[in-house]
């Protein structure tokens, strides 16, 4: 994948969209559900190799696009400091993962058996997101420290919804590797927000227009 402003610029919005999506499922109980399938069909986008044909389109990275300019703008503390915790916390379970060759087959051999199921169902089908809740479970779960997600305990507590949050946890960890093979780092975030949000920008502009 080419190292570039701008598919850093989509694959942090791929980040930042997956963080406001559980953030939405834990306060609330549902999102907004075409965002959720975008995300969800990443994780199957196999072939695909640049971000905006793994999110089919730009168009689809709208609300993250959004995030990047809104959270990283300040010079100070992120506005939302719950979304940007999850999304760092992604980015640092990504690495993580890199080191761990045989959880990285683990990884993979669990979403090709989850793809079985899709050709099956649907993509948004509860079978395919407990799946994909398994799958995070079986194995980014385990690589520690957690992502602790905050929320309402009755939605947190639903089977149903705390599924589709491991599900988009997971969709959040692909966006974090996709983040990294862009070029992608914490010293990106320290040093280059502004670049960043100018792509971020520009994206938008041509989005509206």
């Amino acid at each position: 994948m080419e190292r570039s402003d701008y598919n850093r610029a989509l694959a942090l919005a791929a980040i930042f969209q997956a963080a406001s999506v559980v953030k939405d499922l834990a306060w609330r109980g549902y999102c907004d559900e075409h965002e959720f399938e975008v995300l969800v069909g990443s994780l199957f986008a196999f072939d695909a190799e640049t971000p905006a044909a793994i999110y089919r389109g730009e168009a689809n990275l709208r609300t993250g696009l959004e995030r990047i300019e809104v959270q990283l703008k300040s010079g100070g503390k992120p506005p939302d400091m719950e979304i940007t915790r999850y999304a760092i916390g992604l980015i640092f379970l990504e690495r993580k993962l890199q080191a761990r060759p045989e959880m990285l087959q683990a990884l993979g051999d669990g979403l090709q058996g989850a793809e079985r199921q899709v050709e099956y169902f649907n993509l948004a089908h509860e079978s395919v997101i407990a799946r994909l809740a398994e799958v995070y479970q079986e194995t980014i779960s385990s690589l520690g420290p957690r992502i602790i997600v905050q929320g309402e305990q009755t939605h947190l507590s639903n089977p149903g919804v705390a599924a589709r949050i491991r599900a988009t946890l997971l969709a959040g960890i692909r966006a974090a590797v996709l983040w990294r093979q862009a070029g992608g780092s914490r010293w990106k975030l320290l040093f280059g927000r502004n670049r960043l949000i100018s792509e971020a920008r520009d994206l938008l502009h041509r989005l509206n227009t």
